[in-house]
């Protein structure tokens, strides 16, 4: 009886234990969304469950998995991107895992030789246009940073803080890759410019965008935004239009990439399990799903893209750059420098 008894204790505690290896938990940010069914195809592939923990914007979540640095709080964490991507390698967060499914991706998007992370997705930041105000005011588009500045723009700009919104630090990101810190013209003299223009700026983008920004009923027909806003416009309208009602400027150098990735905490219990998660985020399931959850890009290249992103949604060929490690070692010094000039008119 006894024997039996423990036998029966023994079952159900390898049973707890064999559950307890069969979740695994992504750590995430807020703005993280997929489909229900495909993280459901994951678990019933590879009886691994999925548990999501989303830990505020992509800044917050990076800070909670630092001071949890060797036990963590998951096992895999999504959604550093390369603004923060120095801080999060020079911090030994992550455990390298080089996934078979990277020959699919772009070298552009590998910006870690050791594979602590994988790339996922990626988005361009870019100016935004309001397509109607353009055409009845027949305004030529800006084609440049530079043109911005302009007599005939004046007035027309609303773009985000980057202290306070993603998308206005990857803009302020992209005047320091094409105007630079020195010279007769550099990234500040830019900015004081555009002050000097009567450039708008508030917090946050969901301000800029549904408060300011003409085509949602503001008075400014630029806006920062993404190169993915006017295929997520059409795809929200009631009835497809014959074409978008607004438009990205994706000319050289007046947008910045974003590229957003994944990799396998250090401390986790599960890392088999963590990365075959990764290995299914590259996969093609998983990156088809991407562009109308989170309306970015997927890096894998054999994923197909929905229409609606095929007819409306234009890539920038030539995006500003500013390195990692430099956004890394300034990105505080930059942004109380542009609060100085464009704020405190310094």
């Amino acid at each position: 009886m006894r024997i039996a008894m423990t036998l029966m204790l023994m079952l159900a505690l390898l049973t707890s234990v064999s559950a307890q290896e069969r979740v695994v938990t992504l750590v995430t940010h807020d703005s993280f969304a997929i489909g229900e069914d495909v993280l459901a195809e994951f678990t019933e592939s590879t009886g691994i469950q999925v548990e999501i923990l989303q830990s505020g914007d992509a800044g917050e979540m990076l800070n909670k998995a630092i001071l949890s640095r060797g036990n963590p709080l998951g096992d895999v964490l999504f959604g550093v991107d390369n603004s923060f991507l120095s801080r999060a390698l020079a911090n030994d967060i992550f455990l390298p895992y080089e996934s078979p499914l990277l020959e699919h991706v772009p070298a552009e998007f590998q910006l870690d030789e050791q594979f602590r992370v994988t790339p996922i997705d990626y988005g361009d930041v870019c100016l935004n246009y309001d397509v109607d105000w353009f055409v009845e005011q027949e305004l030529p588009l800006p084609q440049s940073l530079a043109d911005l500045t302009e007599p005939q723009y004046r007035g027309l700009l609303v773009v985000e803080n980057p202290a306070t919104s993603s998308p206005g630090l990857a803009f302020m990101l992209a005047t320091i890759g094409v105007f630079g810190t020195e010279g007769d013209m550099t990234w500040l003299d830019f900015w004081s410019q555009l002050v000097e223009n009567e450039v708008r700026v508030v917090s946050g983008w969901e301000v800029a965008y549904w408060g300011e920004f003409s085509h949602s009923g503001g008075e400014y027909p630029l806006v920062v935004s993404y190169a993915s806003s006017p295929p997520a416009e059409v795809f929200f309208m009631e009835e497809t239009p014959e074409k978008a009602p607004t438009g990205a400027i994706v000319a050289d150098e007046t947008c910045f990439r974003q590229i957003e990735f994944a990799g396998v905490l250090d401390g986790s219990e599960q890392v088999e399990a963590a990365q075959k998660l990764i290995d299914f985020m590259l996969g093609t399931r998983f990156q088809e799903d991407i562009p109308l959850q989170m309306f970015v890009f997927p890096v894998n290249q054999e994923a197909d893209l929905p229409d609606v992103f095929v007819e409306y949604a234009e890539v920038a060929e030539m995006p500003a750059a500013v390195s990692p490690e430099d956004i890394d070692a300034m990105r505080e010094t930059w942004i109380q420098a542009w609060t100085e000039t464009v704020l405190r008119g310094g």
